[in-house]
Protein backbone atom coordinates (compact mmCIF):
# COMPACT_ATOMS: atom_id res chain seq x y z
CA UNK A 1 0.00 0.00 0.00
CA UNK A 2 1.36 3.40 -0.59
CA UNK A 3 1.77 5.96 2.08
CA UNK A 4 0.38 9.35 0.96
CA UNK A 5 2.06 12.31 1.98
CA UNK A 6 0.98 14.93 4.40
CA UNK A 7 0.19 18.43 3.35
CA UNK A 8 1.67 20.61 6.01
CA UNK A 9 0.50 24.28 6.64
CA UNK A 10 0.34 26.65 5.58
CA UNK A 11 -0.78 24.83 2.64
CA UNK A 12 -4.28 26.29 1.42
CA UNK A 13 -6.20 22.74 1.26
CA UNK A 14 -6.13 22.55 5.20
CA UNK A 15 -8.51 25.32 5.51
CA UNK A 16 -10.80 24.03 2.93
CA UNK A 17 -14.25 22.23 3.82
CA UNK A 18 -14.64 18.30 3.33
CA UNK A 19 -17.60 16.79 1.07
CA UNK A 20 -20.07 14.26 2.29
CA UNK A 21 -18.85 10.78 1.13
CA UNK A 22 -21.61 8.70 -1.14
CA UNK A 23 -19.45 6.26 -3.10
CA UNK A 24 -18.43 3.63 -0.48
CA UNK A 25 -15.91 1.62 -3.21
CA UNK A 26 -12.53 0.46 -3.89
CA UNK A 27 -11.36 3.74 -3.86
CA UNK A 28 -12.01 4.69 -0.54
CA UNK A 29 -11.44 1.65 0.93
CA UNK A 30 -8.04 1.67 -0.55
CA UNK A 31 -7.90 5.64 0.98
CA UNK A 32 -8.64 4.22 4.36
CA UNK A 33 -6.11 1.80 4.19
CA UNK A 34 -3.26 4.43 2.88
CA UNK A 35 -3.97 7.15 5.43
CA UNK A 36 -3.94 4.30 8.03
CA UNK A 37 -0.55 3.47 6.85
CA UNK A 38 0.47 7.53 6.58
CA UNK A 39 -0.90 7.70 9.97
CA UNK A 40 1.38 5.17 11.15
CA UNK A 41 4.71 6.01 9.54
CA UNK A 42 3.71 9.56 11.14
CA UNK A 43 3.44 8.37 14.33
CA UNK A 44 -0.19 9.50 14.87
CA UNK A 45 -3.25 9.16 16.30
CA UNK A 46 -5.27 10.47 13.75
CA UNK A 47 -5.86 11.50 10.39
CA UNK A 48 -7.97 13.16 8.17
CA UNK A 49 -8.37 12.80 4.57
CA UNK A 50 -7.50 16.90 3.99
CA UNK A 51 -4.05 16.01 5.56
CA UNK A 52 -3.53 13.77 2.70
CA UNK A 53 -5.15 16.59 -0.05
CA UNK A 54 -8.54 15.10 -0.66
CA UNK A 55 -11.36 16.96 0.65
CA UNK A 56 -13.78 14.12 1.89
CA UNK A 57 -15.02 13.35 5.54
CA UNK A 58 -13.02 10.57 6.01
CA UNK A 59 -10.64 10.31 9.28
CA UNK A 60 -8.63 7.59 11.03
CA UNK A 61 -7.47 7.07 14.61
CA UNK A 62 -5.89 5.36 16.93
CA UNK A 63 -5.09 5.36 20.25
CA UNK A 64 -4.67 2.44 21.69
CA UNK A 65 -1.88 1.51 23.68
CA UNK A 66 0.25 -0.47 21.17
CA UNK A 67 -1.07 1.35 18.13
CA UNK A 68 -2.67 -1.73 16.64
CA UNK A 69 -6.55 -1.04 16.85
CA UNK A 70 -7.19 1.34 13.73
CA UNK A 71 -10.79 2.77 13.56
CA UNK A 72 -12.25 4.72 10.51
CA UNK A 73 -14.93 7.27 10.77
CA UNK A 74 -16.55 8.29 7.38
CA UNK A 75 -19.25 11.22 7.61
CA UNK A 76 -18.21 11.51 10.99
CA UNK A 77 -20.46 13.86 13.25
CA UNK A 78 -20.73 15.11 17.30
CA UNK A 79 -24.04 14.76 18.04
CA UNK A 80 -23.54 15.49 21.96
CA UNK A 81 -21.07 17.28 23.72
CA UNK A 82 -20.14 17.88 27.41
CA UNK A 83 -17.55 18.76 29.20
CA UNK A 84 -14.55 21.10 28.72
CA UNK A 85 -10.77 20.71 29.66
CA UNK A 86 -7.46 21.57 27.95
CA UNK A 87 -4.71 19.41 26.73
CA UNK A 88 -1.80 19.64 24.57
CA UNK A 89 -2.22 18.90 21.33
CA UNK A 90 -0.08 18.49 17.91
CA UNK A 91 -0.77 17.99 14.16
CA UNK A 92 0.89 15.85 11.60
CA UNK A 93 0.34 19.03 9.28
CA UNK A 94 1.91 21.01 11.64
CA UNK A 95 5.31 18.89 12.88
CA UNK A 96 6.97 20.69 15.89
CA UNK A 97 4.21 22.81 17.33
CA UNK A 98 2.13 21.90 20.18
CA UNK A 99 -0.45 23.99 22.57
CA UNK A 100 -2.71 23.65 25.23
CA UNK A 101 -6.35 23.20 23.43
CA UNK A 102 -9.99 23.03 25.15
CA UNK A 103 -12.04 20.19 24.46
CA UNK A 104 -15.17 18.52 25.17
CA UNK A 105 -14.22 15.75 27.68
CA UNK A 106 -17.44 13.48 26.83
CA UNK A 107 -18.70 13.24 23.08
CA UNK A 108 -20.88 11.06 20.55
CA UNK A 109 -20.33 11.03 17.04
CA UNK A 110 -22.39 8.94 14.77
CA UNK A 111 -20.66 7.66 11.80
CA UNK A 112 -20.48 5.31 9.04
CA UNK A 113 -17.68 2.51 8.02
CA UNK A 114 -16.31 1.54 5.13
CA UNK A 115 -19.35 -0.27 3.58
CA UNK A 116 -21.86 2.65 4.30
CA UNK A 117 -23.11 0.76 8.10
CA UNK A 118 -23.95 3.87 10.35
CA UNK A 119 -22.43 3.62 14.10
CA UNK A 120 -22.17 5.29 17.18
CA UNK A 121 -19.24 5.70 19.57
CA UNK A 122 -19.48 7.35 22.96
CA UNK A 123 -15.88 8.43 23.28
CA UNK A 124 -14.07 10.13 26.19
CA UNK A 125 -10.40 10.85 26.96
CA UNK A 126 -8.09 10.89 24.15
CA UNK A 127 -10.00 9.68 21.59
CA UNK A 128 -12.34 12.16 22.03
CA UNK A 129 -9.99 14.88 21.68
CA UNK A 130 -8.34 12.85 18.77
CA UNK A 131 -12.57 12.80 17.02
CA UNK A 132 -13.08 16.16 17.63
CA UNK A 133 -9.62 17.37 16.26
CA UNK A 134 -10.03 14.82 13.14
CA UNK A 135 -13.84 16.36 12.62
CA UNK A 136 -12.45 19.70 12.61
CA UNK A 137 -10.32 19.09 9.81
CA UNK A 138 -12.79 18.14 7.85
CA UNK A 139 -14.23 21.42 8.64
CA UNK A 140 -11.22 23.06 7.55
CA UNK A 141 -10.52 24.21 11.08
CA UNK A 142 -6.92 23.33 12.31
CA UNK A 143 -6.02 23.22 16.28
CA UNK A 144 -4.31 26.71 16.12
CA UNK A 145 -7.36 28.34 14.82
CA UNK A 146 -9.05 27.51 18.45
CA UNK A 147 -5.90 29.31 20.50
CA UNK A 148 -6.68 32.69 21.89
CA UNK A 149 -5.82 35.47 20.00
CA UNK A 150 -2.55 35.72 21.81
CA UNK A 151 -1.23 32.39 21.60
CA UNK A 152 -2.33 32.66 17.78
CA UNK A 153 0.23 35.57 17.40
CA UNK A 154 2.91 33.17 19.41
CA UNK A 155 2.32 30.59 16.39
CA UNK A 156 2.56 32.60 13.46
CA UNK A 157 6.26 34.43 15.30
CA UNK A 158 7.08 30.36 15.99
CA UNK A 159 6.05 29.44 11.72
CA UNK A 160 8.35 32.78 11.01
CA UNK A 161 11.06 31.37 12.56
CA UNK A 162 10.67 27.74 11.47
CA UNK A 163 11.04 29.00 7.79
CA UNK A 164 14.02 30.98 8.29
CA UNK A 165 15.30 28.28 9.77
CA UNK A 166 14.93 25.98 6.54
CA UNK A 167 16.15 28.97 4.40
Amino acid sequence: MPKREILIYPDPRLKQRSLAVDKFDSALHQLLDDMTETMYAANGVGLAAPQVGVLERVTVVDVSEKGDQPREFINPKIVSASGSDSGEEGCLSIPGYRDLVRRNTSIVVTAQDRTGKEFEVAAEGLLAICLQHEIDHLDGVLFVDRLSRLKRELFRRWLRKQSEIES
